[in-house]
């Protein structure tokens, strides 16, 4: 098999591997961030906004059966318009990942989410990227980016990170046959080295400075009241039999 894309590569026994878990990942982190508008860019053969509720849910490409061709550094939509953007491999295959991520910023409302998927280079898939260098084909060609930069360049733009977890700890064996020999190795990952998953996804949120919720004032109203009350007076008996308020 010819492997031209990262689409392809997908195809493969490494790459239903990893979907296979990045799916089940991408359900559960997306399934409770509401909103109204939704994007999935990247990967259009792929439907990981399908665990989301929002009403208007689509998917932004370069190419394929998507509702919106564009590219990820320059994205067709009105600046805070959306809701939620998953960013399923696109920054370690962009030529420009900081570009790609201004533009999420920009199109995103204030506390709208970014959902990050990527490979990790300090896991046995980091090392098989090393040893085939410049010449490898997808999805070894492309420049991984660590959850630490990724998280720097995150915080730059306003973005606080909410959650994050690593998976595909088995070698980057071709076969399904190898593949599942090596399965052991999920569940040890995620119990003695967390952090050296081949995979990662990571959750954003955009934050902006000098922004609050305006919430009913119930303390000030609570005083208004209190002053405004009518308070019992107090009598006390002095000598003589006359009464005197206090």
């Amino acid at each position: 098999m010819s492997i031209l894309s990262l689409s392809d590569w997908l195809e493969t026994p490494q790459g239903q591997y990893l979907l296979q878990w990045e799916q089940a990942k991408f359900d559960v982190m997306v399934a409770d961030i509401f909103g109204y508008n939704a994007v999935q860019i990247g990967l259009p053969e792929c439907e990981f906004l399908h665990g989301n509720r929002m009403p208007y849910r689509f998917r932004c490409a370069a190419f394929g059966d998507v509702a919106v061709v564009a590219n990820a550094d320059a994205l067709p939509f009105a600046s805070t318009s959306l809701d939620l953007v998953l960013l399923p491999h696109v920054l370690e295959f962009s030529r420009n990942p900081h570009q790609v991520l201004r533009e999420v910023e920009r199109v995103l409302v204030p506390e709208g989410s970014v959902v990050i998927s990527g490979f990790n280079p300090l896991s046995l898939w980091g090392l098989r990227r090393l040893l085939a260098r410049r010449g490898g084909t997808f999805p070894w060609r492309g420049q991984y980016l660590s959850v630490r930069r990724t998280k720097d360049w995150l915080a730059l733009l306003g973005f606080e990170t909410q959650s994050g977890s690593f998976g595909c700890y088995a070698p980057a064996v071709t076969t399904a046959k190898w593949l599942e020999r090596w399965r052991f190795m999920d569940k040890a990952g995620d119990r003695w080295w967390p952090y050296f998953g081949g995979t990662y996804m990571l959750q954003g949120i955009k934050r902006v400075q000098g922004m609050r919720l305006i919430t009913p004032n119930w303390r000030d109203r609570r005083a208004t009241a209190k002053r405004l009350s009518p308070v019992a007076q107090r009598r006390r008996q002095v000598p003589g039999g006359v009464q005197k308020t206090k």
